[in-house]
């Protein structure tokens, strides 16, 4: 069996270089910082809303002139939403359409756009959105957990990517950016202390090394105590803390018309995967079941989970008369573990005791990436000058070496290994892609472009234990895949200024997933693969400022086609996953995106989005839970399955919304706030197929932070609550053995320092 006690020699080391820069973050330098700071404030009028520049076209742009529906984050909403230590899903309904999960905890985020999205949790799954980090996509859904600190803005593009971001983007794209070198001394150390000894830093500094040069440390750690005890004398005893350290080195360079930038990067985490409780949903509801106790979680298995994961890339561009050229290199690797007491309880019904509930068999497994690689590498050329025409050319290559291995544990024999499976996968893919804009006069803008990819993968699979049995014995033989696929991407869209403040735009967009294997043959014996999926895109809007700048609104209308949608299917009462297919699925409704400053004093944002979708595929069956659910599709034409046409796709709630408001008011020489932040998310299925007890109920969460500020805003002192009506219920399920749920977070508080310099 392999080791999985992981070790980052960069890592460890960023968290004493945090409490170094706490320390000299957090006391002054030079009296003169706070005054240029202070100039440089009272040039903006506060009633006005500023101007929101996004790289969704890969130019910087007024998000006004971009002809799709985009949304942005930044400043005090991304600090105020991430407080209290919350990993990559606080970001979850927090924009228009917009919905995050994971069955893994604080690794493996599933992201949702418009309701496209995948339920798989097998660690070689593909998603339909493509997540961009500095420029990077991440690919595996392991790199995509990466925690947000020191981020400058995070853009979330709804609606297909295919041209300049690629492949495996048909839904969309989230994309975050660092707070970059630059050629000031400047820095800020965030501390915070919260209910279960919760502690998190964050900080950072810039450092002008000379005219040419400059360097940017940044780094965050996290961790939290135990929350949730083991009464019973088997199993992990304590459950829920944590350790999440992450630090980032970037080092730029700028002379003349050539300029650099150089991001090492890395992470290491530690602590418990997802708790999966046994029957904790009433049969036939979708309730908790009476006296449930969120702190109590008896079991008889081994919950763990540990995540390294280190990069490095070189962002090149050369500036010349007329055009830039840029280079963007990366590479990264991660390692990973986790195991879980899958059936969630203790015992089973033919070795009593047994609880809570009934619990058919045992089931406790755990899955590891002892080896993820990555490289990238795009080269572009684009035009730099203020003609009516712009374009950009380029080409992408991508490719990936990854081994998952799954291992099945006897939680009746004292939770020793009793099978083994391993997958190997090898990706590779090449594209070429170019993108015009048009001026036709000063109101009318157009754009389109149009990408080729390549896709390749060469997968294998063999389960060498069969659970239960002897080594060897039942070993399945060594089961192969190499699926490619070659696709032609392209967008077209325009945007016509009426004003001023007044911008309609429209789009028409495909999008493109490459074909996905899914392998886990631990407990099956044949592998599946999916075929490519395309998306075909239309949407339409306004974009306008309104009372004289002070509030800004978006509001698009959308309708999608996805061809041969990837789904992941369950297997009843086996803990096995497999591909199909959909004949196509839809989605259509509409976003509006609304800021306002009510006043000097007030200022507020809302967010709705409607997302109606629809599987279209009269003749899909698939396997429903293996637990006695109370399902309510009709049944398929093979006993024990039912069809699920007609069903919405799953994790996809038909309303989304959001909704903050910040009051400040100035009090001696500071300034005093109040800032709270609502979310919402409907209904939904959790799994293909529809039944009672995994129908998600609809949930609101709200957050509250009270502080002052101090010293022309150097000092900042405040308290905080995440979910302060402490909310709790079913979010997500396992579904093959019992009643088994997925819980939101609880309520959490605590304070926050921050000191800028």
């Amino acid at each position: 069996m392999s080791d999985f006690s992981l070790y980052s020699p960069f890592v460890k080391g960023a968290s004493r270089t945090l409490i170094a820069l706490a320390i000299t973050s957090a006391f002054p330098l030079q009296a003169s910082w706070a005054q240029e700071a202070k100039q440089d404030a009272a040039k903006n009028d506060p009633a006005k809303l500023e101007t929101v520049i996004v790289t969704a076209n890969r130019r910087a742009e007024n998000i006004k002139e971009v002809p799709m529906s985009i949304s942005a984050i930044k400043g005090d909403a991304l600090d105020t939403y991430n407080t209290s230590g919350q990993d990559i899903r606080f970001l979850a309904s927090r924009v228009p359409s917009l919905n995050i999960e994971s069955d893994f905890g604080r690794s493996f985020p599933r992201f949702y756009i418009r309701g496209l999205g995948n339920t798989d949790f097998d660690l070689n799954a593909s998603q339909p959105v493509g997540l961009i980090y500095d420029d990077v996509v991440q690919e595996n859904p392991i790199l995509k957990g990466f925690p947000i600190f020191d981020v400058d803005q995070v853009e979330v593009l709804r609606g297909p990517q295919g041209t300049l971001f690629g492949r495996n983007s048909p839904a969309g794209v989230i994309k975050f950016d660092s707070a970059k070198p630059s050629n000031v001394l400047e820095g800020y150390a965030n501390l915070g202390y919260g209910n279960y000894n919760a502690v998190n830093l964050e900080s950072a500094i810039n450092i002008p090394l000379n005219s040419d040069w400059a360097l940017r440390l940044s780094g965050q750690s996290q961790s939290r105590d135990d929350r949730v005890t083991n009464p019973r004398s088997t199993g992990t005893k304590n459950f829920e803390g944590y350790q999440d350290k992450a630090g980032r080195i970037q080092l730029a360079y700028k002379n003349g018309g050539f300029s650099a930038l150089f991001n090492v990067h890395g992470r290491d985490m530690s602590g418990n995967a997802t708790l999966f409780r046994a029957n904790i949903i009433q049969k036939g509801t979708n309730e908790l079941v009476p006296g449930f106790n969120y702190s109590s979680y008896p079991t008889d298995g081994i919950n763990t989970q540990t995540l390294t994961s280190s990069g490095a890339s070189m962002r090149l561009r050369w500036d010349w008369d007329g055009m830039s050229l840029y280079s963007i290199t990366a590479y990264d690797k991660a390692k990973f573990y986790s195991r879980a007491d899958v059936d969630g309880g203790y015992g089973a019904s033919f070795a009593p005791p047994m609880g809570p509930g009934f619990i058919p068999f045992p089931a406790e497994t755990a899955d590891g990436v002892p080896d993820l690689k990555q490289i990238t590498q795009e080269v572009r050329l684009q035009s730099n000058t203020k003609d009516p025409l712009q374009w950009i050319a380029g080409v992408y290559y991508f490719k990936e070496d990854l081994q998952v291995d799954s291992f099945d544990f006897n939680s009746l024999g004292g939770n020793v290994q009793d099978g083994y499976a391993v997958q190997h996968q090898h990706a590779k893919a090449w594209a070429t892609f170019g993108s015009l804009n048009y001026a036709v006069n000063n109101q009318l803008k157009i754009r389109g472009g149009v990408r080729y990819t390549s896709d390749k993968k060469d997968f294998d699979a063999q389960r060498t234990w069969t659970p239960g049995s002897a080594p060897g014995v039942k070993a399945t033989p060594l089961l192969t895949a190499n699926p490619s696929s070659t696709n032609v991407s392209w967008d077209l869209g325009a945007n016509y200024a009426a004003d001023s403040s007044t911008n309609f735009f429209g789009r028409i967009a495909t999008g493109y997933r490459a074909p996905s294997v899914q392998g886990r043959v631990l407990f099956g014996d044949s592998i599946s693969v999916a075929n490519a999926e395309k998306t075909l895109s239309f949407e339409a809007g306004v974009k306008k400022d309104i009372l004289d700048n002070t509030a800004r609104i978006t509001a698009t209308v959308f309708q999608y086609t996805a061809k041969d949608l990837q789904l992941t299917a369950g297997s009843g009462s086996v803990n096995q996953n497999r591909l199909v297919n959909a004949d196509k699925a839809t989605g259509q409704g509409f976003e509006v995106d609304l800021q306002a400053n009510l006043s000097r004093n007030w200022k507020s944002t809302l967010g709705v989005s409607y997302n109606d979708t629809q599987i279209k595929d009269a003749k899909l069956f698939v396997s429903p839970c293996g637990n006695g659910c109370t399902v309510t599709n009709p049944a398929g034409p093979v006993a024990g399955t039912v069809l699920i046409g007609g069903n919405p796709l799953p994790r996809a709630p038909k309303w989304v919304g959001n909704f903050t408001l910040k009051y400040t008011a100035p009090i001696a020489n500071g300034e005093m706030y109040v800032f709270t932040d609502w979310a919402y998310k409907d209904t939904y299925n959790m799994f293909l197929y529809e039944a009672k007890e995994y129908k998600a109920k609809s949930l609101l969460e709200g957050g509250l932070r009270v502080g002052y500020k101090w010293a022309d805003g150097k000092y900042e002192v405040a308290a905080y609550g995440r979910n302060i009506t402490n909310q709790q219920q079913v979010i997500a399920a396992i579904d093959f053995n019992n009643l088994t749920g997925i819980l939101n977070e609880p309520r959490s508080y605590g304070v926050q320092f921050k000191a800028n310099f």
